[in-house]
């Protein structure tokens, strides 16, 4: 007796969820003429066993952090609720925020300025499209300062799109992409290229100041991997949706995961490995430029990550916004020495710091913000940007490379450094060892307001 042969819409009508598990079951299925009790028991051999959120509430994390004035108040408790709901993910094993935490989202995504650890499993939405969003520092001896900030507004790059005079990609770089299956394509060879030696827009700087202890001038960028990261941002969630929808779909879609025992979480793990080497090389080919053009020669350089994912044996730490503190967390890192910034008008910190059992080896990454960048600007509405600029940037010297005045970016913008600080001291998150004190900045500033389809739209009007 031939028997009929059985279709993915058979087995959805057996009440089974369609799946990439389809592909390799049915051929099997089929050449066996599997049916009745045998097909039954096949397929719950290997139909994907699937895991459901935990409730909220059930898993707990750590909270270094604490109200200080009723606005931050709003914002502490918009953090917790919002972690709470990334902790019934079914991959997590615990997790911290940060006093410079500030919810970023629906209520459900990791808060900047939160730290999940989960076993086996990467979340690229947990490292947002800005992977490897860090900060160089790099000392030029006893220069002038506004030298070397001269220096630094003819070479840097920031705002949308990448640079017309590029920089060289280094054939070490292209190979490792080429031989990844999520950046061996033209567009990533060509953002990759595009985009070195820029540093974007939003909060990313280009910082000259002086240390605290010797005098010498130094120079500290903060960008992430630009247009490449979040080329690989995009893949990698829609991998992580596939493996969400096989295995856990009443997770939500925002805490998808690439389960890192399977190829593809392998790979995307050496794709992250690949953007970190990306972005450190634009950091260091910014400052080597700038050093050249200021007629200068660097005396010491180091650099930390700070958006990124960290791995220890099974355990991937996902750091949005978190500063890490150990070693083993920064395999180029030899001297533990850590940067967070605050904001333009405050020194940036240098740190060093062990983990502890409420840290879990991390520090803040900024002063982060209490307010969105939206409501910033309502609560400033009436006053001229231009004045606005001028009383908070008093004895510095700060210019936005669009032209425009951001001013979100202004420290107002964001929580107050006293009191981050206050609290780093409080919960064990680092010891400061040096201060690089303010001498001026250069920020993208609003440079959408000459975008290339703005200007057409007004060219039309």
């Amino acid at each position: 007796m031939e028997h009929k042969h059985i279709t993915g819409n058979d087995l959805i009508k057996l009440g089974y969820t369609p799946g990439k598990w389809f592909g390799e079951a049915l051929p099997h299925i089929n050449a066996h003429e599997l049916r009745g009790s045998d097909l039954t028991d096949y397929l719950s051999e290997v139909v994907p066993q699937t895991v459901a959120p935990l409730p909220l509430g059930e898993r707990s994390f750590h909270r270094n952090i604490r109200a200080e004035s009723p606005l931050e108040a709003e914002n502490v408790e918009a953090v917790l609720a919002t972690m709470e709901a990334v902790m019934t993910v079914p991959t997590a094993v615990t997790g911290a925020i940060m006093p410079d935490a500030c919810p970023t989202g629906s209520v459900g995504q990791i808060p900047v300025g939160g730290v999940v650890a989960t076993r086996n499993a990467i979340h690229p939405n947990m490292h947002s499209a800005d992977i490897c969003c860090s900060v160089m520092l790099t000392s030029l001896g006893m220069v002038d300062p506004k030298h070397i900030l001269d220096a630094a507004q003819r070479t840097t790059h920031f705002g949308g799109g990448g640079r017309d005079d590029l920089f060289p990609l280094p054939d070490g770089l292209r190979k490792s992409m080429a031989a990844n299956r999520f950046l061996n394509d033209q567009k990533s060879q060509s953002l990759a290229r595009h985009h070195l030696g820029t540093q974007g827009d939003g909060n990313h700087f280009l910082y000259v100041g002086q240390s605290e202890t010797t005098g010498e001038t130094i120079l500290v960028t903060h960008h992430g991997s630009r247009g490449l990261g979040a080329y690989l941002y995009t893949q990698g969630m829609r991998v992580a949706e596939n493996f969400r929808r096989e295995r856990s779909p009443k997770t939500s879609a925002k805490n998808a995961w690439i389960p890192f025992d399977e190829a593809y979480g392998q790979d995307y793990w050496e794709a992250l490995q690949i953007v970190r080497e990306w972005t450190k090389t634009n950091h260091g080919l910014l400052h080597e430029r700038i050093a050249r053009a200021g007629g200068v020669a660097a005396t010491g350089r180091f650099w930390n990550e700070h958006n990124f994912v960290f791995r220890d044996n099974d355990m991937f730490y996902h750091a949005k916004g978190a500063t890490p503190l150990e070693d083993r967390f920064v395999p180029d890192s030899t001297d533990g020495l850590r940067l967070i910034p605050l904001n333009m008008a405050e020194p940036i910190l240098i740190v060093k710091g062990d983990t502890t059992a409420t840290n879990l080896g991390f520090a803040p990454h900024g002063a982060g913000r209490n307010t969105s960048r939206g409501a910033h600007k309502r609560r400033l509405a009436g006053k001229p940007d231009e004045q606005i600029f001028r009383e908070e940037t008093a004895g510095l010297d700060v210019s936005f490379y669009s032209g425009h005045i951001d001013i979100s970016e202004l420290p107002s913008a964001y929580k107050d450094a006293a009191s981050v600080q206050r609290q780093m001291a409080e919960f064990g998150l680092g010891e400061v060892v040096d201060r690089v004190l303010p001498y001026g900045c250069i920020m993208a500033g609003d440079w959408k307001k000459d975008a290339p389809w703005r200007k057409k739209r007004r060219r039309k009007g």
